[in-house]
C-alpha cells in the first residue's frame, strides 16, 4: 500500500509540474508557451520571405511538439491574430465577431522582421534535444523585449492559473527606457479591441481592471456600439443584450448587427425611452461593462513565480543588457576570427610561404613549412596559427593567389578594427547601449502598432440593484394568505426588483427576512411587509400589544430591528404569544379592551405608545395592566406603515365581546337611557 501511495504522489508530481512548466504558464525570458515557441522555431527554420501554408507550418512542428496537430493550428491562429510576430493571408477567423478561421490547407503565414529583430539569435540561444532526440530545439529565445507583457497569456495548470493582460509596445519600450534610465514608470493595459478601461484596481497587474464598450449616444433614439471591451465578441455581446431585453431589465425595440471590419452594433429604443435611460442598465446586465481579474504567474528559473508588471520590466531590463552584452563578445569574436584570417591570407600570399610547401612529401611536412613560414612574422599576427588556420590557407584556390588584391585586403581589416574598438566603447557602457537598441526597435514599428487602441478613463462599476427599476408589484392576498409577485388577486404592497429582500413579519409576531418570492404563503392578516436594508430598518420604530398566553395579561413591547440572517425565523414576541396591535409609529395611542367579567368596571383602559421605552429585540415587554385583555386598536387611524387595519382579536370565551367595537363600550348606551 505504502509503495503505491508513494508511486502515486511521485506520478503526480511529475505530472504537475509537466503542466505547469511545459504546458499552461509562460516562460518569463521569452514570453512564451512551448508550443508557441515552438511554432516559431519552425517559422524561423523555414524563412524564406515567402508564405507557407499554415498546415506544412503545422506538420513541421510535429517534429518537436510532441501532442496533436489541433493544439498547434489553434495556438498558430491566436498569435497570428495578435499581428506581432507572424504576418497571415487568408481567413484567421475574426477576433471582433469570434468567428472561427479557414481550414489550415486554406491560409498562409511568415514569420515577420519584428520577430527576427527580437527573438533570432541561434548562436546565443541555448538548444536542447527535441522529444526523440531528433533535433534540436530553443529552451528560450533571448527576446530583446518582455514578450509576456505584449501578447497577454491564460492558462490553467494543477493548483494554478494566470491571466495576464496585453501591453502596447510602445508604451513597453518606454517603460523599459526608463527603467535603464534608473526613472519611475506605469504600464497599463492595451487591448486590440479597444473601448475603455479603468486601471485604478491594476495594482501593477496583480489586481482587476473594469474594461467597457465605446458607445455612441449621439442620438436619444438609439445606441451604437463601436468599440467592445476585452474578452467579449460581437456574437457574445447580442447575445447578452437580448437576454437583458428578454428579462425585462432594458427596453429595446430592436438590435442590428453591422460589424465589418470595425464594430458598429445598432440599438434601437423602445418608445418613451431615451439614451441616458438605460445606459446603466446596458453596463450593469450586458457585456457593455466587464471586470478582469488578473494573476501575473511566470516560470522565471524553471519555477512558478507571481511578479508584478514593474518587476518583469526589471528583471527584461537586466536580461537585455545581458543579451546584448553577450551578442556583442560574440560579434567581436567573430571580427577577430575574421581580422586573423586576413591576416594570414595577406602574409601567406604577398610573402609567398605557399612557395616552401612544394618540396614537401607528406601531409605533416606541409603543415610544418607553413608553420614555420609565419615565424618570421609573429609580431604581425593576432594569435597563434593553428593547424585548421593551414587547412583553410591550403584550401585557397590558385585563381585567388593570382587575383590577390592587397588594396581591397587591407581596407577589409581596417574596417574589422574600426569595428572591433566600437564594440569595445559599446561594452562599456551598455545601458546606453541597449537604450539606442529600444529606440531602434521603436523606429522600425509602424505608426498603427505605436498608436495605443484602448482608451484609459475612470469610473464606477454599475451596481445591478441601483441599475434595475423599482417596476414589479408585489401583491398580498388576505384572503388566502398568500404574496408574492406571481400573487395575481390582493393588494399591491410595494414595487420592488429581482434584487430587493423584504421583511415579512406574521399576526404570530414572527418576522423573517426573504427574497422578493414569486408565491409564498405567509399566513392571514400580515402584520408588516417592507425592505429589509439596514438603513430602512434603523428607522422604523415597531411597538406591539400582545396578550400573555398564561396570564391573558396585555404587554407592550416597542423595539427596532437590526439585521438578519436570511430566510430564518425570528420572534418579537414571547410563543404562544397573541398579538393585539402592531404599528410603525412612534407616538399613537391604542385603546385595550379587557375581557368582560363580573363587577368589572373598566373595560377599556387607553394606552399612549410614546410613553413607553425602546427597548432590545430580545427584551420581555412592559405590562399595560393585571386584567386579561380581549382586543386592541389605535384611535383615530390604523397602523402607520401595516399592511392590514388595527387588529380585534377574539378570545375563546363566548362571552367576549365581538371585533365591532360599539358593542363593547357599555358606558355610551348607559348614558342614553338616564
Amino acid at each position: 500500500m505504502d509503495y503505491i501511495k508513494t508511486l502515486f504522489n511521485r506520478n503526480f508530481l511529475e505530472y504537475a509540474s509537466y503542466v505547469i512548466r511545459d504546458r499552461a504558464i509562460p516562460d518569463l525570458e521569452d514570453g512564451l508557451k512551448p508550443v508557441q515557441r515552438r511554432i516559431l522555431h519552425c517559422l524561423f527554420e523555414m524563412d524564406d520571405g515567402k508564405f507557407h501554408k499554415v498546415a506544412n507550418v503545422v506538420g513541421s512542428c510535429m517534429k518537436y511538439h510532441p501532442h496533436g496537430d489541433a493544439s498547434i493550428g489553434s495556438a498558430l491562429v491566436v498569435m497570428a491574430n495578435k499581428s506581432l510576430f507572424i504576418d497571415k493571408q487568408g481567413n484567421f477567423g475574426n477576433i471582433l465577431t469570434g468567428d472561427g478561421p479557414s481550414a489550415a490547407r486554406y491560409i498562409e503565414c511568415r514569420i515577420t522582421s519584428l520577430a527576427k529583430d527580437l527573438m533570432y539569435n541561434p548562436a546565443i540561444t541555448p538548444m536542447v534535444p527535441s522529444y526523440d532526440g531528433r533535433n534540436q530545439e530553443p529552451v528560450a529565445f533571448r527576446a530583446k523585449l518582455p514578450l509576456v507583457l505584449l501578447t497577454g497569456a491564460e492558462g490553467i495548470a494543477v493548483g494554478m492559473s494566470t491571466y495576464i493582460l496585453p501591453h502596447n509596445i510602445a508604451e513597453v519600450i518606454e517603460a523599459e527606457k526608463q527603467c535603464l534610465s534608473g526613472k519611475s514608470f506605469k504600464l497599463y493595459p492595451d487591448f486590440l479591441c479597444g473601448g475603455l478601461v479603468d486601471v485604478s484596481q491594476y495594482a501593477d497587474g496583480q489586481g482587476k481592471v473594469l474594461a467597457r464598450a465605446r458607445l455612441d449616444t449621439s442620438d436619444d433614439k438609439r445606441i451604437v456600439i463601436r468599440e467592445l471591451p476585452f474578452g467579449s465578441t460581437t456574437e457574445s455581446m447580442i447575445a447578452s443584450i437580448e437576454n437583458a431585453a428578454k428579462s425585462g431589465k432594458i427596453k429595446i425595440s430592436e438590435i442590428n448587427d453591422f460589424t465589418t471590419d470595425k464594430v458598429e452594433i445598432e440599438i434601437k429604443l423602445q418608445r418613451g425611452v431615451y439614451s441616458p435611460d438605460i445606459l446603466d442598465a446596458l453596463y450593469a446586465f450586458t457585456e457593455c461593462e466587464k471586470a478582469v481579474s488578473c494573476n501575473l504567474l511566470v516560470i522565471k528559473d524553471n519555477n512558478p513565480v507571481q511578479m508584478r508588471v514593474t518587476e518583469v520590466i526589471q528583471d527584461h531590463a537586466k536580461r537585455l543588457v545581458k543579451i546584448l552584452k553577450d551578442e556583442l563578445e560574440l560579434e567581436k569574436a567573430n571580427l577577430t576570427d575574421r581580422l586573423h584570417m586576413r591576416t594570414l591570407e595577406r602574409i601567406f600570399i604577398e610573402q609567398r610561404i605557399y612557395k616552401k610547401i612544394e618540396t614537401m612529401k607528406t601531409a605533416d611536412g606541409v603543415i610544418k613549412a607553413v608553420l614555420k613560414g609565419f615565424e618570421p612574422f609573429a609580431s604581425e599576427l593576432i594569435r597563434e596559427v593553428t593547424e585548421d588556420d593551414v587547412e583553410h590557407l591550403l584550401r585557397i584556390p590558385i585563381r585567388r593567389i593570382s587575383l590577390y588584391d592587397i588594396n581591397k585586403n587591407r581596407e577589409e581589416v581596417h574596417a574589422i578594427g574600426l569595428r572591433i574598438k566600437e564594440i569595445n566603447k559599446l561594452l562599456k557602457n551598455l545601458t546606453a547601449y541597449a537604450i539606442s537598441v529600444l529606440d531602434g526597435i521603436l523606429a522600425k514599428l509602424p505608426p498603427e502598432e505605436k498608436k495605443r487602441k484602448t482608451e484609459l478613463a475612470r469610473f464606477t462599476k454599475v451596481d445591478v440593484k441601483e441599475a434595475v427599476t423599482r417596476d414589479t408589484p408585489l401583491r398580498y392576498d388576505d384572503s388566502t394568505g398568500y404574496l408574492g409577485t406571481a400573487v395575481s388577486a390582493g393588494n399591491e404592497i410595494l414595487r420592488v426588483t429581482p434584487y430587493d429582500r423584504v421583511l415579512v413579519m406574521r399576526k404570530t409576531g414572527m418576522y423573517a427576512v426573504m427574497d422578493v418570492p414569486e408565491r409564498i404563503f405567509v399566513d392571514k392578516g400580515m402584520l408588516y411587509c417592507g425592505f429589509s436594508d439596514k438603513e430602512a430598518l434603523a428607522k422604523i420604530l415597531f411597538t406591539l400589544i400582545y396578550r400573555d398566553p398564561k396570564t391573558g395579561y396585555p404587554y407592550i413591547k416597542r423595539c427596532r430591528i437590526g439585521g438578519c440572517i436570511l430566510n430564518r425565523d425570528y420572534f418579537l414576541v414571547p410563543a404562544g404569544a397573541e398579538v393585539l396591535y402592531a404599528g410603525t409609529k412612534e407616538k399613537a395611542s391604542v385603546t385595550v379592551y379587557y375581557e368582560p367579567k363580573a363587577r368589572l368596571k373598566t373595560k377599556e383602559q387607553t394606552f399612549k405608545i410614546h410613553d413607553y421605552p425602546e427597548k432590545g429585540l430580545k427584551a420581555q415587554g412592559v405590562r399595560l395592566a393585571p386584567r386579561a385583555a380581549a382586543s386592541a386598536r389605535e384611535e383615530e387611524s390604523v397602523a402607520g406603515g401595516l399592511m392590514k387595519k388595527a387588529q380585534e382579536r377574539k378570545v375563546t370565551d363566548k362571552k367576549a365581546p365581538a371585533k365591532k367595537t360599539p358593542a363593547v363600550k357599555t358606558p355610551a348606551k348607559k348614558t342614553k337611557k338616564k
